[in-house]
């Protein structure tokens, strides 16, 4: 059952793949931001439904690091491992209408079929008329059809894909039986209420799978809002595997700060001094969402 939300409801989930860097930093802060100046909520999710790719400790480690910032959550963190229930209710509801099919596809035979884009390969179909091989355990792919997908977004403007000619049928479950991260955000931002999706431009054109994915369920469309990536000077998003530095926890308002100028605002000098609770203060009082660069990634030198 869809929880009751006050006017904005927003959120933070990381991922427990290693501890918070300044990339994470900017989402959380944007987000947080956003929600708190408009005396909203800000809730915390944990996506930890990708073992392989998840690091002993994180969790907590980001939890810590968060609080250790001056971000305060509201209600309990929900942990996306405890939803599997959830994603194989939703899943079924997809099956049951028509929309899903079985795909044995391996990687290998994907990337020689598919057309490759900046975002990856579109998938060309190959099992929407039937499996083209028995198996022990198959992925799960929604159809998509030609329409056109798109929103406005609140920094990056009119945003919008045919996502059969630019995507292709995405997986909801892998051949490993873990459910896909499309499925789990959608179910999971509809069960919190969630009204505002405030996050990086990586994840940008996953918000269009989103989006069709909440019309095949009967489900509500958040606004979105997609902050600029911060990326290195070799134009590399920011993450484990580009070796993201964590952030300094002994100068928590020196990297808040900083994060701050990365949105485009105008912190005093004198900030940088302040106390955590002082630093909140201001920057809720004086965040102004007009002057965050409408650019979907930006080269940092601060780091």
């Amino acid at each position: 059952m869809m929880k009751s939300t006050p006017h904005y409801r927003g959120r933070f989930a990381p991922s427990p793949t290693g501890p918070l860097h300044f990339g994470s930093l900017v989402a959380a802060v944007g987000s947080y931001l956003e929600a708190r100046s408009r005396k909203g909520e800000w809730l915390l999710r944990m996506e930890d439904i990708d073992p392989p790719r998840e690091v002993a400790g994180a969790a907590d480690s980001i939890l810590h690091g968060l609080e250790h910032l001056g971000m305060y959550w509201d209600d309990a963190v929900l942990y996306q491992s405890h939803r599997y229930g959830a994603y194989d209710q939703a899943l079924a509801k997809l099956e049951q209408a028509g929309h899903t099919y079985l795909c044995s596809c391996s990687r290998a035979e994907i990337f020689k079929y598919a057309v490759m884009t900046d975002d990856g390969p579109i998938y060309s179909g190959a099992c929407r008329g039937g499996v083209n091989k028995q198996q022990a355990s198959y992925a799960i792919r929604v159809r998509v059809n030609d329409g056109y997908i798109g929103f406005e977004d609140h920094v990056q403007g009119r945003i919008g894909q045919h996502l059969e000619q630019e995507v292709g049928d995405f997986v909801l479950r892998r051949a490993d039986g873990l459910p896909a991260y499309q499925l789990a955000v959608v179910v999971d931002d509809a069960m919190q209420g969630i009204t505002h999706v405030v996050r990086g431009c990586d994840l940008l054109n996953a918000s269009l799978r989103q989006v069709y994915l909440q019309s095949l369920l009967g489900l509500a469309h958040p606004r979105y809002l997609h902050l600029p990536v911060v990326v290195n000077d070799k134009g590399e998003k920011l993450s484990k595997q580009t070796f993201a530095a964590p952030l300094d926890q002994n100068r928590p308002v020196a990297e808040l700060c900083k994060a701050l100028i990365f949105l485009g605002q105008d912190p005093p000098v004198s900030l940088s001094e302040a106390s955590v609770d002082e630093f909140w203060v201001w920057a809720i009082a004086h965040w102004q969402l007009s002057r965050v660069p409408r650019q979907r990634q930006i080269a940092y030198s601060g780091l």
